[in-house]
């Protein structure tokens, strides 16, 4: 799972796991696993959401009840922070998914576990 969240080959912790942002790569360029049907879904987005709804929700409660600033306060504060927070934990996130569904065998796969 760690592997996942750093963005690399949950078997051997040194290739790639991801083609761009958040495109998993076909396969891992140092061990040769292949990532063919692994699929993070919307489960990475969900956790994200409820991560983030936790923690910004919970800032702008505290900052209204300590300041009670306008409303244009909370939307230049709180919306940028939704923006790169998504952007922070989204990868990590589907790495960790695509990671534990290795670890896992969650999906089907003509080969033997740990792609060999």
């Amino acid at each position: 799972m760690w592997s996942g969240l750093r963005g690399r080959c949950p078997r051997c912790g040194r290739g790639k796991l991801f083609d761009g942002f958040l495109q998993v790569t076909d396969r891992c360029a140092a061990c040769d696993l292949r990532f063919v049907g692994h699929d993070a879904g919307d489960g990475p987005a969900v956790a994200a959401t409820f991560i983030l709804g936790f923690a910004i929700v919970g800032a702008a409660l505290l900052l209204e009840i300590a300041v009670a600033p306008p409303l244009w306060v909370h939307a230049a504060l709180w919306l940028p922070a939704t923006v790169i927070g998504t952007v922070a934990v989204l990868r990590p996130l589907k790495g960790a998914t695509v990671a534990l569904q290795h670890k896992f065998r969650s999906v089907e796969e003509p080969e033997r576990p740990g792609g060999q």
